[in-house]
């Protein structure tokens, strides 16, 4: 039973349950699920109110009730939790890694903004390591899926004595009490005051900013003393407001680890389609041959998964000597292909937004088709263009955002990019 410590479950009997641990509560509260926080409508043919919000995760009624076993006290001190990393951080990563570790001595929450490639994840070593010897339990949550196969192995290297969970909607696994787990924020509705701290990578990203109920999911698996960290290069205003009322500290980490520059978007008007029947606009034939003529990986973001077809098909079509592929959400072998491309078994990768972010692929060349599309905030292009340059051998590269309309989320998106390289160039 203590594999279950600190989870919630279903439980769809009103039966007893002998365990001082365990507490059952209604799932459903005065028209509120209790997993997830969010007003319950709808309802089932036998009249019974459901929650939509947290269906993905098992059905919940007003029949049924909630099962959390509380996760009391800390786990034994042990010692074993060492960090068996063997790399060197900065001056400027040292100095967020110690206010990590302030924070977490002074039980504060923080934020740490960090451009992308600054090596947030090694930044994070100590302030775990510390935890783990002190018996506390570690959630390191994101909302990406990808992110999570990215984070699992660096992780399971750097604390190679230590149990790690890896939790994701696209995989089974029975939950087995571990110290420390990597895991989708949506998971952490699955946990009830488990945590002593919940680590959020990319807070800025879909789906978690601006959900409420994974908000309530994260608050609700955290113990009333635990703390949260929150990491990312583009903060909220909220975030930054809670940071100037004292509600959190914060570390401002305005220079990539091997203190290159971000890659400068090159920003292309186009008047014209960018295909017109079987072809491709010429100057996007144009800066595709450069690409290619490199030697370089492409990734092509397009905005519709249902576009991924015809660009795929027109492409293959023009560089048959090529393999190019095409990935999204649903994709099943959606892990296979980005591993792919890594090993550079696949040239020219077509994506939607599921790889703008937490996905490093060395020498990798950018473009994005329809930048100005409504689903690319701000955030999401500076991402998008952070993932060029982020290898100490290969700091430079090609970010191509293609348009019909100038929109605000592309001016913003440059302006951020070259403010950064400004406060970089004057560390130099």
């Amino acid at each position: 039973m203590n594999k279950l410590a600190g989870r919630q479950w279903i439980n769809n009997q009103d039966n007893d349950i002998i365990n001082s641990k365990v507490k059952k509560v209604p799932a459903i509260i005065d028209n509120i699920c209790q997993r997830c926080g969010q007003l319950v409508i709808y309802r089932l043919p036998t009249g019974h109110k459901y929650c939509h919000s947290c269906i993905g995760l098992g059905r919940v009624s007003e029949n049924d009730f909630l099962c959390r076993m509380s996760r009391v006290g800390d786990a034994v001190k042990n010692k074993n939790h060492v960090l068996t990393w063997k790399g060197d951080l900065t001056d400027r990563q040292a100095k967020v890694s110690a206010d990590l570790l302030h924070a977490l001595q002074n039980n504060q929450d923080h934020l740490v903004h960090a451009v992308t490639g600054a090596g947030k994840t090694e930044m994070l070593f100590k302030a775990v390591e510390y935890f783990l010897q002190q018996g506390k339990y570690v959630a390191l949550a994101t909302p990406r899926l990808d992110v999570v196969n990215e984070l699992y192995p660096r992780m399971c290297q750097a604390f190679a004595n230590t149990k790690i969970g890896k939790y994701h909607g696209k995989m089974a696994q029975d939950p087995d009490n571990e110290p420390f787990i990597i895991c989708t924020t949506h998971q952490l509705l699955k946990y009830y005051q488990a945590f002593d701290l919940i680590i959020i990578d990319e807070v800025d990203a879909f789906p978690y900013v601006n959900n409420p109920m994974l908000y309530y999911g994260a608050k609700n698996a955290i113990k009333p003393t635990g703390q949260t960290f929150y990491l990312t290069a583009t903060p909220s205003k909220d975030m930054l407001t809670k940071v100037k009322n004292g509600e959190m500290g914060y570390s401002l980490l305005q220079q990539r680890f091997h203190g290159g520059l971000l890659a400068v978007p090159e920003e292309y008007l186009f008047w014209r389609k960018y295909i017109s029947g079987e072809s491709l606009h010429p100057f996007l034939i144009k800066v595709l041959n450069e690409i290619i003529n490199s030697g370089k990986p492409l990734l092509v973001f397009v905005p519709r998964i249902a576009e991924l077809g015809l660009y795929q098909t027109i492409l293959q079509k023009k560089y048959s000597q090529l393999v190019i592929a095409s990935v999204h959400s649903s994709d099943k072998n959606r892990q296979q292909k980005v591993e792919q491309f890594r090993n550079r078994e696949i040239s020219i990768l077509l994506t939607t937004t599921i790889l703008e972010r937490g996905v490093t692929f060395p020498g990798v060349q950018v473009i994005v088709i329809a930048a100005d599309d409504a689903i690319y905030t701000t955030a999401g292009l500076v991402q998008i263009a952070g993932r060029v340059g982020r290898a100490a051998t290969d700091q430079v590269g090609r970010v191509i955002f293609c348009y019909h309309h100038y929109t605000k989320a592309l001016k913003e998106a440059k302006k951020q990019i070259v403010e950064m390289n400004h406060a970089t160039m004057s560390f130099m």
